[in-house]
């Protein structure tokens, strides 16, 4: 189902709660919103859909991939890059690496660990981001 798009700051800056296996559905409302929005947007997280659930989903090469309780564990090559966001306007100024490794759970909540660098390692910081509460 696509849902709205939450724009509201005090809920936006919540820190989101775990998934649970439960939330699998809600995975798939995240992944099919983003999808209806891939004209203007390459990732999302969970609040932004308004539900507080540490779930992001995101453009990776050409398909779409969704990680449940995503942490970055290493990360290297800081930059600063300006950045949009489909729950705020106009764009921030902020600093990200280029190079992160990300430990998260797939669909079936098995533990994985992947880097990513680049386009998608910014994606994928931003919608942490998001998880922490924090607005950027």
């Amino acid at each position: 189902m696509i849902r709205d798009i939450c724009k509201d700051i005090a809920f936006l800056s919540q820190k989101a709660e775990p998934a649970t296996p439960e939330d699998l559905s809600l995975a798939a409302d995240l992944l099919e919103t983003l999808k209806a929005h891939k004209d203007g947007c390459v990732g999302m997280a969970c609040n932004m859909i308004g539900v507080n659930k540490r779930i992001i989903a995101f453009e990776n090469d050409g398909s779409y991939m969704v990680m449940f309780n995503p942490e970055i564990v290493k990360q290297c090559g800081l930059y600063e890059t300006e950045e949009g966001c489909l729950s705020l306007t106009g764009t921030r100024k902020t600093k990200r690496w280029k190079s992160i490794k990300v430990q998260y759970q797939n669909e079936k909540f098995q533990t994985r660990f992947k880097t990513f660098t680049d386009w998608t390692a910014q994606i994928i910081q931003h919608e942490i981001d998001h998880c922490e509460g924090i607005i950027i």
